[in-house]
């Protein structure tokens, strides 16, 4: 019996147990896409899945609903996976192991991926239930959607029916999303290797840690302390005022969540250790004070390691590039001047590695400018090419801009406050979605995100309410069984 065998709806519940088991974060989805695959085959189901992985699977109208507009649902298959530090496993072998606290559902010590789990639970629930009415689906199941979305770049629907796209990528209940920020990757690249020598000295490891990170589109706004942010600010002190050999740092795991650690490895000469151990501990109360209302527990730790000898990043080399670190810029650049609260320009330094001289610094940047994401993109690759770096954007994807005459969302208003007794929140979201790209490919597409309520997505935090995910699909079932005539 399956930890989730007991929760309505038994259907969706059950499939999204199923993927829970296999290993889907982004680019390791060889093994899902089989999976829905074989889904589709074993239910005589009408699929495509393309060479990277796509997967789209077609359910013909049910009797009376041939006449209905086809509805095209989708989601993505991929998972930001991520693990707490101590934690032995592999998220490219291991299934997740989830657990259920009041209302929430949860992975141990693992992020959950009901971002974006949920929405394939959902579309596999509708596709294998025989009694619901609905007009011809067409399930979209995207790849790799959170390093770029690649899948849905990639992805041929010519072949579809469907102008009407219900994407259910979104984790907050009664918001129905209509326009997005776009966005893109940059890697911030310097060769340091001529600047590192070998070094003999006292080897310490230090760690900012402590912090709750967050998605980059849906909590920078949150101001969270960035911990290879912090930990840059750091080393461009310590540089400055202490004999240090830098051996490796290495912070984050994806380039749209927010790192929470961030570990260095230093090596200082015996008489330079009290300077170093002071530093560290005064920082430390520097931070506590700064983030005391938005980062509660962030701690910055220094163990000693031993005596060794090691090659490190020094002298003016260390300093030059610690300066370049310190001077990037990260976290809300720019607010939106027509909607009041809406991020409109955002940059998350998500993967920080130094090791053997080679640096490496992944952002994911975010506007729904495309001006204003192109100014960053481009400040950015200036600052490096002053510091003898270069840079590589990928992932470039449009923003997806607001519809003024929809339909779909007007009966999407109607049923929800038929069935909620009151009006949904129709928003525009700083995070990116997958409806700017498929909106370049279908023409008049009217398209709406949502979904039910998620938490903390992408971190080890992240849970997923069971009430909600009920409510939401019982709002589908019915949103799909809703014929125009009658709206």
């Amino acid at each position: 019996m399956g930890v989730l065998s007991e929760l309505e709806p038994k259907k969706v519940f059950s499939f999204f147990e199923e993927i829970t088991k296999i290993p889907h974060g982004s680019g390791n989805v060889e093994a899902i896409s089989n999976y829905l695959v074989d889904f589709a085959r074993k239910r005589g189901l009408a699929y495509i899945q393309d060479e990277i992985g796509n997967v789209i699977i077609i359910k013909e109208a049910t009797p009376g609903y041939e006449q209905e507009p086809a509805v095209i649902l989708q989601g993505h298959m991929d998972m930001v996976a991520v693990h707490k530090p101590e934690l032995d496993i592999d998220m490219t072998k291991e299934p997740l192991k989830i657990g259920i606290d009041g209302d929430r559902i949860y992975a141990e010590g693992t992020s959950l991926g009901g971002d974006d789990g949920i929405a394939v639970a959902y579309a596999l629930a509708l596709l294998d239930e025989t009694s619901l009415q609905h007009p011809r689906l067409e399930v979209v199941i995207t790849v790799d959607e959170e390093v770029g979305m690649d899948g849905a770049r990639a992805i041929d629907l010519s072949m579809l029916q469907g102008h009407r796209l219900l994407n259910l990528d979104s984790e907050e209940e009664g918001i129905f999303l209509t326009s997005c920020a776009g966005g893109a990757r940059i890697n911030c690249m310097l060769d340091l290797l001529s600047g590192c020598s070998s070094m003999t000295g006292k080897h310490y490891e230090l760690v900012i840690s402590g912090l709750q990170g967050g998605h980059s589109g849906a909590e920078i706004h949150k101001e969270r302390g960035n911990s290879n942010m912090l930990m840059a600010r750091l080393l461009q002190k310590l540089s400055g005022s202490v004999k240090l050999g830098l051996h490796s740092c290495q912070g984050g795991l994806a380039d749209n969540a927010i790192p929470r650690v961030t570990t260095a490895q230093v090596l200082v000469e015996e008489k330079e250790a009290a300077q170093l151990r002071q530093l560290t501990t005064e920082y430390e109360t520097v931070l506590r004070q700064e983030l005391a209302a938005k980062d509660p527990g962030v701690t910055v730790t220094l163990t000693e390691q031993g005596e060794v000898s090691a090659m490190c990043l020094m002298g003016d080399a260390l300093q030059r590039a610690m300066n370049y670190l310190y001077s990037l810029p990260c976290g809300v650049q720019a607010m939106s001047a027509d909607m009041p609260g809406l991020v409109e320009t955002s940059l998350n330094l998500g993967i920080l590695t130094m090791e053997c001289g080679k640096f490496s610094a992944e952002f994911s940047v975010r506007s729904c400018v495309e001006s204003s994401k192109q100014a960053l993109l481009a400040k950015i690759e200036a600052l490096t090419a002053l510091a003898g770096g270069c840079c590589k954007v990928s992932g470039d994807y449009p923003g997806w801009a607001y519809r003024v005459d929809s339909p779909l969302r007007e009966k999407m208003v109607a049923l929800y406050e038929e069935m909620y007794g009151k009006k949904p929140q129709v928003e525009a979201i700083h995070a990116g979605l997958e409806c700017g790209i498929l909106a370049a490919k279908i023409a008049d597409l009217d398209c709406i995100s949502f979904g039910p309520n998620m938490y903390d997505i992408h971190t080890t935090e992240e849970t997923l309410s069971i009430a909600s995910t009920k409510r939401v699909w019982d709002y589908l079932v019915r949103l799909l069984a809703l014929k125009d005539k009658t709206v």
